[in-house]
């Protein structure tokens, strides 16, 4: 496999939420004729293509979470516990959205037990020795994947921006190395995602430490040169530091099955027009031309 090959990986789960409430806070959900609201898949599509057409990617792939519990679940039971039931208005947009990233001829993978960030890191390690790859997200967990091969695209405000992070970025925002982020979110917990950390030891001290010892193994061999407070809590509460690292680490072993020849971008036209047409999506038909015409152009 050619080596300027480029792997758009895309976070199908955070990209489907991001694009429901830019709209359903304003009651807009786009409903069709056949009363299916539809907001959140035109927001997708528009975003996804607009991805595209940023990346210019050969391969494209989308990873979806495929149920709300994973194996996080066994090792923390109230891991995401704090997240609320979908809104009634974005339940039958799962599958809609699946089926419009498939009419683009665009893989949808995941296993159950397994988030998306999970399947995303799978990937991303099976083939970035062969492809550069870029991941499109919100999800900043997601920048612990960042080395020489692999770029992330966090969502900005608007269609089409993003915070695009390199290795070399992220280590001048943040003075560590990417898989550093896994300590910092071990010491500083999530509430996102509903896992505490160290009680009392924030952002800012998670930072600063990771940034002084490196890693959570040799910041627990030199808790002695702590100020006696973060010595303190470190010790009280050692076991949920050690499982907050096991939560926050995106599992890049998951069971996953990807053959890389079947995520070729190629878009088949009459199709993918024959599916907006059918939704009736508005304002995509124009966006997606665009992306047909660049694909005919490489």
């Amino acid at each position: 496999m050619k080596k300027d090959n480029h792997l758009l990986i895309v976070d199908g789960m955070a990209l489907l939420f991001r694009a429901f409430y830019a709209t359903s806070v304003y009651g807009q959900f786009m409903i069709n004729s056949k009363g299916i609201p539809t907001n959140a898949v035109t927001g997708l599509l528009k975003h996804l293509i607009s991805a595209i057409d940023y990346v210019k990617p050969s391969h494209v792939i989308c990873c979806w979470d495929m149920g709300a519990k994973t194996y996080r679940n066994e090792l923390f039971t109230d891991y995401k516990a704090n997240r609320p039931e979908a809104p009634v208005e974005l339940m039958p947009q799962f599958d809609l959205a699946k089926e419009v990233v498939a009419a683009l001829d665009i893989p949808n993978l995941g296993i159950e037990g397994f988030e998306a960030d999970d399947c995303i890191g799978t990937i991303a390690k099976t083939f970035e020795h062969e492809m550069d790859i870029t991941i499109l997200t919100g999800d900043r967990d997601i920048l612990q994947l960042l080395n020489d091969h692999v770029n992330v695209l966090i969502f900005q405000k608007g269609i089409g921006n993003y915070k695009h992070y390199t290795k070399e970025l992220f280590i001048e925002e943040f003075a560590i190395e990417p898989q550093m982020l896994i300590d910092v979110k071990a010491l500083m917990g999530d509430s996102s995602d509903n896992y505490p950390g160290v009680k009392g030891i924030g952002e800012k001290t998670a930072y600063k430490l990771i940034v002084q010892y490196k890693s959570i193994d040799v910041l627990l061999e030199n808790l002695n040169e702590l100020t006696k407070g973060q010595k303190t809590k470190i010790e009280n509460d050692l076991e949920m530091l050690h499982l907050s690292r096991q939560l926050a680490a995106i599992n890049c072993q998951a069971p996953l099955e990807c053959i890389i020849e079947d995520a070729i971008f190629r878009v088949n036209e009459e199709r993918a027009f024959a599916m907006i047409k059918e939704l009736e999506l508005r304002g995509v038909h124009t966006l997606l031309k665009n992306i047909t015409i660049v694909r005919e152009a490489i």
